[in-house]
């Protein structure tokens, strides 16, 4: 019986990894449509998946940033699977993975004491606001562009104040996600902020958005959220310590609808929360 066996875990391949984002709508995660491109190749064995007599059960992504970095979701195992040490198995492969590096995750509310005891830290809260689109927006007050026109090299440096190591390989598949859309705010003839919305399982989310302000933060707001069609669900992820960002969503009409708590090991690291007006993925950060 697979119950008996043993857990093998392995590297997951492009096609697996789909059937793991399967698995996280079943969870109410709510996974982009084509997120798993993007993610495949920021790290392509940083999926880990666990498998009985051959039947996939579990995974877990342990994604490599940099030389010092690394962030840990997709924890998941199958509802049937549950309360025989598998979850336990896949942690321990991730943190295998992460030997010798800082490790972030956002961690839901359930299992926070419990990563706590595996030596992470506490940093901030991040809440999911959710609201749908009722067709009315504000004009922009500056200038807001299709990123693509923006110089790549600049959008990679601009970005890169917002996370804890490398991630140039990630931000260029993000931004030229399938179906999304990105823009760049531009004030001065500098960059002042970018987001991107994508679409969702159900409706649409935006992230990232960052901003050198809140002026910068809603015109690029209320331009990604423009062209949907009015009754468009959206989620924003926003860090509950930027009072700015938690006014922009409300003023949309957006609500909480989740929280997690990102974490740590090691030392937190000194990320400008005050221009972070929308996290990029509770799977990968």
């Amino acid at each position: 019986m697979s119950g008996m066996s043993t857990l093998q875990i392995r590297p997951m391949t492009r096609a697996e990894l789909e059937l793991g984002i399967e698995w996280a709508a079943q969870e109410g995660w709510n996974p982009g449509l084509h997120d798993a491109d993007t993610f495949h190749a920021t790290d392509p064995a940083g999926f880990l998946l666990g498998t009985l007599d051959g039947e996939p059960v579990g995974m877990v992504s342990a994604v490599h940033y940099g030389a010092g970095f690394g962030f840990l979701g997709f924890y998941i195992v199958r509802p049937a699977f549950r309360g025989r040490g598998h979850g336990l198995a896949l942690w321990r492969a991730a943190m295998q993975r992460f030997a010798g590096r800082v490790v972030g995750l956002d961690g839901v509310v359930a299992q926070q004491d419990n990563y706590r005891r595996s030596g992470f830290a506490f940093a901030w809260n991040n809440v999911r606001y959710e609201g749908r689109h009722d067709g009315h927006v504000a004009a922009p007050a500056g200038t807001v562009l299709p990123l693509a026109a923006w110089p790549l090299p600049a959008l990679l440096d601009y970005d890169a104040a917002f996370f804890p190591d490398d991630r140039r390989r990630f931000t260029q598949h993000w931004i030229a996600q399938r179906g999304s859309m990105a823009l760049a705010a531009v004030r001065d003839g500098a960059l002042a902020g970018y987001g991107v919305i994508r679409p969702c399982r159900a409706g649409c989310k935006i992230g990232p958005l960052f901003a050198d302000d809140a002026r910068a933060a809603a015109d690029l707001l209320h331009a990604l959220v423009a062209p949907l069609p009015p009754g468009t669900p959206v989620q924003l992820d926003v860090p509950a310590p930027n009072a700015e960002a938690v006014a922009l969503a409300r003023e949309l009409g957006f609500a909480p609808v989740f929280e997690t708590a990102r974490m740590f090991t090691g030392a937190v690291p000194a990320l400008p929360l005050d221009r972070l007006f929308g996290v990029t993925s509770f799977e990968l950060g």
